[in-house]
């Protein structure tokens, strides 16, 4: 029986049923978990005894860790109300679906959210080891994917910890914003019963039952992320290729083809640079479902649970593939070393070295472009290895990532 069937008493037809029933199944622990903050404000206003509150409280428990939703729930809200028995009559006093919904979702995004950044900490701190290992591994560095000036592998493997580091502050925003509870809006206006007040209520019921920002800020900083995750993933597919050969793939992070014997294929990068795609059109899809909405609730906010969902699993899943294949990634130093010997990347350093004797920069890089251009130009005779990347040199910048990330 649906919660609402008091007020419909026809069937619903097997095709309005099937469309309108929720896939969310997976929202179960984060709603019982809202349920027994509600139950917690029955019992203060002398709605539920202590004997309930504790019934409901290993009832809870038991559902979240055991499941128990059917084919024949409307929703994940309507079989916790089933499961909890006799006691689930009573527990949806003072509240509406609305309320206990979104209360549902602000958990399990909050939840999401620790879980991202437990797992961008894990990929960076991993990113980190490898840094440390190449600090001083010459590389060329590239702008437009032509070789530009040297580097070293260690502070190119420093950038990807940058990005990394903004994804986690972003993922820190989304928490913060889903820390608030729009328990006690009930369905759009409160209740007349006299609970009290949940703890970081929010200050308007409307807009506490129609709220998603929580969740698009959550898909923004999965967006982000993945838009990060796939430049990493086309940079280590660009350095597996024949052509580049700066790294060779781990067996344990990469696969073969069924019909060519010799290969051997970056697909944990390629799917984590295809998964950006599926995070920016999530974002996306609940922007176009929210933008136009009257207040309060409405049922196209169902659709919020289709974004968020995979969300999380695709962020869980590559952060924890990519940490894999990062770790056991194997530098060709040869290779490297050849690639950063190339004479034409301390032109830079051959204009600055006439800056240094007083010739204005603009003329000097047109001396060592006319060089260039007729084949004659010869790099300085004391040419760095690799200029010093921003204050401090790559090892300071090593020990304050690491500092960071330890926090």
């Amino acid at each position: 029986m649906t919660l609402w069937a008091g007020r419909v008493e026809t069937s619903l037809a097997p095709e309005v049923w099937e469309f309108l029933r929720g896939d969310d199944a997976e929202l179960l622990a984060s709603d019982c978990a809202g349920t027994l903050l509600h139950a917690e404000r029955l019992h203060a206003a002398g709605l539920l005894s202590g004997a309930e509150l504790e019934e409901a409280r290993a009832t809870l428990a038991r559902i979240a860790v055991e499941g128990g939703v059917e084919t024949g729930d409307e929703d994940v809200h309507s079989a916790i109300e089933r499961l909890l028995g006799p006691l689930g009559r009573k527990i949806h006093a003072g509240r509406s679906r609305n309320d206990q919904v979104a209360a549902a979702l602000r958990l399990y995004v909050g939840d999401a959210c620790t879980e991202a950044i437990e797992g961008i900490e894990r990929f960076a701190l991993a990113i980190l080891e490898r840094a440390e290992s190449e600090a001083e591994t010459a590389m060329p560095g590239y702008t437009h994917l032509q070789r530009a000036q040297p580097v070293t592998v260690g502070h190119h493997l420093l950038a990807w910890i940058e990005m990394l580091e903004r994804d986690r502050a972003r993922f820190g925003f989304a928490l913060e914003q889903a820390r608030p509870s729009p328990l006690g809006s009930a369905a759009l206006a409160g209740s007349s019963l006299d609970l009290p007040a949940a703890p970081g209520a929010m200050r308007n019921s409307l807009d506490a039952v129609a709220d998603r920002d929580f969740a698009l800020d959550y898909l923004y900083a999965c967006a982000v992320l993945f838009a990060h995750l796939s430049r990493i993933g086309e940079e280590i597919c660009l350095w597996a290729t024949s052509e580049w050969c700066f790294v060779h793939l781990p067996e344990e992070a990469a696969t073969g083809s069924s019909m060519l014997p010799h290969k051997l294929n970056p697909d944990v990068a390629e799917l984590a640079r295809g998964k950006a795609g599926s995070a920016l059109g999530r974002l996306a899809g609940l922007l176009a479902v929210v933008k136009g909405l009257p207040l309060a609730y409405n049922r196209d906010l169902q659709e919020d649970k289709a974004a968020v969902f995979p969300a999380r699993r695709d962020a869980r899943g590559a952060l924890a593939a990519l940490g894999v294949l990062v770790g056991a990634l194997a530098f060709d130093h040869a290779r490297l070393a050849a690639a950063s010997g190339d004479p034409l990347l301390y032109a830079p350093d051959a204009a600055e070295a006439l800056v240094r004797e007083g010739i204005p920069f603009r003329d000097a890089y047109a001396h060592v472009a006319r060089e260039v251009r007729d084949g004659g130009f010869l790099p300085p005779r004391e040419r760095a290895v690799h200029p010093a990347p921003g204050p401090g040199g790559v090892l300071e910048a090593l020990v304050a990532a690491r500092l960071r990330l330890d926090a």
